[in-house]
């Protein structure tokens, strides 16, 4: 597990910018955290669906690409269930099923309160090629 959060935590360089930092993971699983700033908020002064949705979706590369093998996301959805303005959001993914080629995983994004601000549901494709080269 040490090596594939030191791969995503050098390689998702978008996740990174966005400011989300990977909490801890583990086999078919990941947490998350992103501590809103300014530039997360729309126009409304609550965070933009797409900052959530960054944050869901590297839980769920994280989580999904835990075997090994490289996993590529092939379908998403997400529903916005509370807004938020301030403090930190946590993105926890699970896997709920896989098999040899596809693999299903759930986010769910709270507060600081443990309230759910929104619910992801993601799809992969699992391809056989490893994410790191074997030691």
């Amino acid at each position: 597990m040490k090596k594939i959060k030191g791969f995503f935590g050098a390689e998702d360089k978008f996740a990174r910018h966005a400011g989300i930092e990977l909490i801890d993971l583990g086999v078919g699983w990941a947490k998350v955290q992103m501590k809103i700033e300014p530039f997360h908020l729309n126009a409304a002064k609550t965070v933009h669906g797409g900052a959530m949705f960054t944050l869901a979706d590297f839980a769920f590369a994280v989580a999904s690409n835990s075997h090994g093998n490289l996993a590529m996301g092939i379908n998403t959805s997400m529903s916005f269930v509370k807004a938020a303005f301030a403090g930190t959001l946590y993105a926890e993914a699970k896997e709920q099923s896989r098999n040899a080629k596809l693999a299903s995983y759930s986010v769910m994004i709270t507060d600081d309160s443990g309230d759910t601000v929104a619910i992801f549901q993601g799809m992969v494709y699992r391809k056989k090629e490893a994410i790191l080269p074997a030691d």
